[in-house]
């Protein structure tokens, strides 16, 4: 433990243990071994009893932590796996004895996405009423489960995406449109399994878990529309920006000339059954109790943070000011913990993410304080098309980019956080995590 105050090296060597401790509360064995055991010849999922005897089980999945999950539901099941598909991201793969696993790209989908959820349908294909089939589904699993509808391409559908994504738009609003551009997301997966016996189970990586909006909900009921989709677009002023073959396909839908994706009184759900097995509330209390181990009085203040992110970056370095100045919503040595997803409004050409984004904003909002941090990172150890995860900040950081030329505003306005960062070693770079349960955001006073 720290004893009496904290200066900022403290304060960041803190951070990095802190973070560590809600990486290991997502770390997917765990979380999956938590919920699933094998008790002879019977499956034990939180009360319901699936027995082995009846049938094969299949393992299909998609997302940044399939591979460790599959991995978990080996080590649960042994030899009663029967087959299985799993798509992952490039350099998110583990071994696996009979699971067979399809690397793609995430987060604008690829053709090798594409054959991964071509394998996926095949192997479907082969069950019958008595088969079980396990759904793994994880933060990405939207990207690499790619199954353009009829009339569209894959290319269009990479379009969409990167103007999606540049846009500033939600993950749930990307999803809705995702959803109704798909031939397998928004519950047509469930379809897909039919006759099958379904159980989803689930590594969050959505504010509040809805099942829905996690990897675009393909085993569940969707509540989105063709019309919500359309609304997406005319909000972010996308419309003459998407390919005009999925724009047809929206408003053909919206007109009832392609059939909604399947709600919840949908046959295809009678034998589905869906469980959250992690999620971002976990990993922050597990977070809060190392940081209360390391002697930080601590606040929990939010699992569901979303915004802009040079935005909340301001908000969030006012809560830390207002710890140094009045020990106020709680005293030094202080940290406060967030969890979410912001998002990054694309205004220049530089590189960085959401996280770097936040830590940068927030480095201008703290300039000059003594003995604060902000510490901002992605679970899954990806921030925004970069090798990073995210970035720390402290009350020195604007006098430190300064005395190797760097201008913080300026780097802000060009979304250039990565290589700001860089230059001050301030990156912080985890490899793939093979979890991913939305951002954690640290505060800490000394």
């Amino acid at each position: 433990m720290i004893s009496g105050r904290r200066g900022t090296a403290q304060l960041r060597k803190a951070a990095g243990e802190i973070f560590q401790a809600a990486l290991d509360a997502a770390d997917p064995r765990v979380a999956i071994q938590r919920h699933l055991r094998r008790d002879g010849e019977k499956l034990l999922m939180d009360g319901k009893v699936y027995d082995l005897n009846r049938g094969r089980v299949y393992v299909v999945g998609a997302g940044k932590a399939c591979a460790a999950m599959a991995a978990a539901v080996e080590d649960v099941l042994g030899d009663r796996v029967a087959e299985g598909v799993v798509v992952v991201k490039d350099g998110h793969s583990v071994p696996l004895q009979r699971i067979q696993i399809h690397e793609a790209s995430h987060p604008v989908p690829d053709a090798r996405g594409v054959q991964g959820t071509a394998a996926i349908l095949a192997l479907l294909a082969q069950t019958g009423p008595e088969d079980l089939v396990v759904v793994l589904i994880s933060g990405g699993g939207s990207a690499l489960l790619p199954a353009p509808v009829e009339g569209t391409h894959l290319a269009e559908k990479q379009a969409i995406t990167r103007e999606l994504l540049a846009c500033g738009a939600t993950i749930e609003e990307i999803n809705t449109v995702r959803k109704h551009c798909s031939q397998l997301k928004g519950g047509q997966l469930a379809r897909a399994v039919q006759p099958a016996h379904c159980l989803t189970l689930v590594l969050s990586d959505v504010c509040g878990d809805p099942l829905d909006a996690i990897a675009s909900g393909p085993t569940v009921p969707d509540p989105t529309t063709y019309q919500d989709a359309l609304g997406i677009l005319d909000r972010y002023g996308l419309q003459d920006r998407v390919p005009a073959s999925i724009r047809r396909h929206l408003e053909r839908g919206a007109k009832g000339e392609k059939p909604e994706t399947p709600k919840v009184n949908d046959a295809c759900f009678e034998k589905a059954h869906h469980l959250i097995v992690g999620n971002n509330l976990q990993s922050l209390l597990a977070a809060q109790g190392r940081a209360a181990g390391l002697g930080f009085h601590t606040l929990l203040l939010t699992a569901a943070l979303q915004g802009e992110s040079r935005e909340v970056a301001r908000a969030l370095a006012a809560f830390l000011l207002e710890v140094r100045r009045s020990g106020h919503p709680l005293p030094s040595p202080a940290c406060l913990l967030l969890g979410g997803e912001t998002t990054v409004t694309l205004r220049g050409k530089g590189k960085g993410g959401r996280s770097q984004e936040l830590a940068l904003a927030g480095a201008i909002a703290i300039a000059g304080a003594e003995d604060l941090v902000i510490f901002s990172a992605g679970t899954d150890g990806t921030d925004g098309p970069t090798d990073a995860a995210g970035a720390m900040a402290d009350g020195q950081t604007w006098a430190r980019a300064k005395k190797v030329g760097l201008d913080p505003r300026r780097a802000l306005e060009d979304n250039d956080s990565y290589h700001f960062f860089e230059r001050l070693g301030d990156l912080i770079k985890t490899g793939p995590t093979l979890t991913n349960v939305m951002d954690v955001t640290l505060l800490l006073a000394g």
